[in-house]
């Protein structure tokens, strides 16, 4: 059964980072593609970042781009998603997600989802 599990969330002011973290578990982590997506209050989800199963074809929704990176330890089972320069409208939850196939997979909306993690950022 594939877990996964978001920390590092919080309260930040406009400016500040935060990083999130998402530990994973249940199969062999580094064959899977890894994502982040967030949802706003009363907004859809939507895609912020992710990362192929080896760390390469990294993409960014273009409200990140250069302010937030993804990044994976696949000897720890985990991706982070590091996040600088915070705007109120950063806020969210925060997922992590991962598709149900290996590799060239990146139907992560079929996939498995965390809990999610809340981020604040006050102007």
């Amino acid at each position: 059964q594939v877990q996964l599990v978001e920390s590092g969330g919080g309260l930040v002011q406009a400016g500040g980072s935060l990083r999130l973290s998402c530990a994973a578990s249940g199969r062999t982590f580094s064959r899977y593609a890894m994502g982040w997506f967030r949802q706003a209050p009363g907004k859809e989800r939507e895609f912020v970042a992710r990362i192929g199963w080896n760390g390469s074809f990294i993409a960014y929704a273009a409200s990140v781009k250069g302010r937030f990176t993804i990044s994976r330890d696949n000897a720890k089972n985990t991706v982070h998603l590091q996040m600088n320069n915070l705007k109120p409208e950063d806020t969210a939850v925060y997922y992590c997600a991962t598709p149900q196939g290996p590799y060239t997979d990146y139907d992560f909306q079929s996939g498995y989802w965390g809990q999610g993690a809340q981020v604040t950022v006050s102007s």
